[in-house]
């Protein structure tokens, strides 16, 4: 994958052509498309917008709930002064899996709804005319693929989704597709790995060292410019170390980004050159902390869905810049990419913002349950998800190819400063310690700068029932002790509830920092009562005032994401009024009674819990 995880960028050796805009589309219930032809015109297409998720386009149902294959079709000019490049198509995501064809050739296929591939384009297409590119999307879930689900079949036989997670099977190429002309010796893939040393004036030396993989054997360089574009390094070889001196670190809300422009010599001639924007930082774990730089950070931010109305999943700068702004205003310094990765123009503006991610795979499911939300708080009956030897055998594939995806994409942001590898799964069995020691034991593998692995530990698994406690570098709870347990006026019981599983916790794993990834109640934006009840704002603000009282008797918890940023899109049912509605804001970003309750304690609370504070 490592050419595909290389951002798409313009310098004096490659070109892109955005292909985002209206595509042809429709829908293959029969699946007859392929033997039928339609990789070379699809007989009675509708129009449809690229990057989005067809789904809320429709006004009808049936459409709006498709699951199957389902066809995209456009034409694409390849100019004729391209003949002496490669030629690739770019998909950032196509949900779940794809084919594609080329003037009717098959020339590539891809598994997994939220990282990017490629199709080599060489040898199958016209120079200086048009070339038909047709996409076969299919969208279906099982318990082997990534994430999980099933389907269920109407009396007509229509099929629908019945997903294993709480959030709407959005599906498409939901982001950008874009055509690469790119040298033909070419960078293929770069990663570095920061050390910090002290200087004697107070300020860091940066030793960077990195690895730079081409198609060729020439020479090769990288060349570091500071964010005034003045030459700070550089180094050649394909491997090696570069030193900076007085180095600007990044840090929580106080970026810095260098430039690392690499590039491929033949003598005097520029061969090709590539370059990405890379924050200098450690994260390690020590003492129950997290440290960036060395310094403890207390994190504060969300669990976030991409969604919004009408784009469903697809890639929407606009909204995605107005969750940075509801970040900012906050005073939060971090956010989890439940439950999939998402679209690298987020972390690149993570990365300029100075936020902590934590990068999730889309192993979310892994709990046999299409009301998870509800399962998830109950104890297992009989055998569990990993308990199925199928699982073993098919499911471990597609989780440990959605892991290298990941890495390999974002291994470069400094943004991304810890991964985890599963969300919210049953692993209250003994049959999930070796599914889930492969798994971890990869990320570590493949991640050069060896960041923190955890999981997000469902209630259904609390203290002493998780076997797999031992593989997490810190532990991230997921708890709606107040909500789903002992809501309402129960609700002082829920404290005591989870205040008892702290304390069990402290006993269990006194070495590792904990922190809260999910929390929230369920909330109606302009519902009010007093005395609060579930469902209104006033209960919301109870709920979150319990919970800031516990986080704030345990000095080893260092960090606080609550459940959701905003309202999102799920499957119906009778739990969800049109979606889930734990936001602090709604859909349409706009703040809840609890927004202004959390934006005053999270400006008071300091990033760095030692009294760091960087220089901004």
């Amino acid at each position: 994958m490592s050419f595909a995880s290389l951002y798409p960028r313009i310098t004096r050796t490659r070109r892109i052509e955005d292909l985002s805009g209206v595509w042809d589309f429709q829908f293959d219930p029969e699946r007859q498309g392929v033997s039928q032809g339609w990789a070379t015109g699809l007989p009675d297409p509708i129009e449809m917008p690229v990057p989005a998720s067809f789904n809320d386009i429709f006004t009808d149902k049936a459409s709006r709930e498709y699951y199957g294959d389902f066809w995209y079709l456009r034409k694409v000019f390849i100019p004729g002064e391209w003949q002496d490049k490669e030629l690739d198509i770019r998909f950032d995501a196509a949900t779940h899996r794809a084919r594609v064809f080329v003037n009717g050739d098959e020339v590539t296929s891809h598994e997994g709804g939220f990282t990017p591939f490629v199709a080599h384009l060489n040898g199958h297409v016209r120079f200086n005319d048009w070339n038909t590119v047709a996409v076969l999307v299919n969208n279906e879930l099982t318990e082997h693929t990534i994430p999980c689900g099933g389907t269920a079949t109407l009396c007509d036989g229509t099929k629908i989704c019945a997903p294993y997670f709480d959030f709407f099977n959005y599906s498409g190429l939901n982001r950008t597709v874009r055509l690469l002309a790119t040298p033909k010796e070419r960078i293929e893939d770069f990663a570095v790995t920061t050390q910090i040393v002290p200087q004697a004036d107070g300020g860091s030396t940066a030793r960077v060292s990195y690895t730079l993989r081409t198609t060729g054997t020439h020479r090769v360089e990288v060349h570091v410019l500071d964010e005034n574009g003045d030459e700070v390094a550089s180094a050649a070889g394909s491997a090696g170390m570069i030193e900076i001196e007085s180095a600007h670190l990044w840090n929580l809300r106080a970026a810095y980004l260098y430039t690392f422009r690499t590039q491929i010599w033949d003598d005097d001639t520029l061969v090709d050159e590539w370059y990405d924007e890379i924050g200098l930082r450690t994260v390690e774990i020590s003492h129950r902390q997290i440290l960036v730089n060395g310094h403890p950070v207390y994190l504060k931010g969300f669990g976030r869905h991409e969604d919004s109305p009408v784009h469903g999943r697809g890639t929407d700068p606009v909204v995605n810049h107005r969750d940075f702004e509801l970040l900012k205003w906050m005073g939060a310094n971090s956010f989890r990419t439940s439950h999939y990765p998402y679209a690298e123009e987020q972390l690149y503006e993570a990365d300029r913002e100075g936020f902590f991610v934590i990068d999730e795979v889309a192993a979310v499911g892994m709990l046999r349950s299409t009301k998870n939300f509800a399962d998830a708080t109950t104890k297992a009956q009989g055998a569990t998800f990993f308990d199925d030897p199928a699982v073993q055998e098919k499911t471990l594939p597609a989780h440990l190819a959605a892991v290298e995806e990941l890495i390999e994409r974002d291994k470069r942001h400094a943004s991304v400063c810890a991964w985890s590898l599963f969300n919210e799964p049953d692993f209250s069995s003994e049959a999930a310690v070796p599914y889930a020691e492969k798994v971890f034991a990869r990320a570590q593998e493949l991640d050069p700068q060896k960041r923190p692995r955890s999981y997000t530990n469902v209630t259904r698994c609390r203290a002493g029932i998780d076997k797999c406690t031992h593989l997490a570098d810190f532990m991230m709870l997921n708890r709606y002790d107040g909500w789903y347990v002992s809501g309402g006026p129960r609700i002082q019981d829920a404290e005591q509830i989870l205040i008892e599983e702290l304390h069990k916790w402290e006993e269990l794993e006194p070495d590792k920092p904990f922190m809260f990834t999910e929390y929230g109640t369920d909330t109606m934006a302009g519902v009010h009562k007093l005395p609060s009840v579930m469902w209104s704002e006033e209960y919301q603000l109870e709920f979150f005032e319990v919970q800031h009282r516990i986080f704030d008797s345990f000095d080893w918890i260092c960090g606080e994401q609550p459940w959701n940023l905003c309202d999102f899109q799920t499957t119906e049912g009778i739990m969800r009024v049109d979606g889930n509605r734990k936001g602090a804001f709604t859909r349409d970003r706009q703040p809840k009674a609890v927004a202004f309750l959390l934006r005053k304690r999270w400006l008071a609370k300091p990033d760095y819990s030692d009294g760091f504070v960087p220089e901004r």
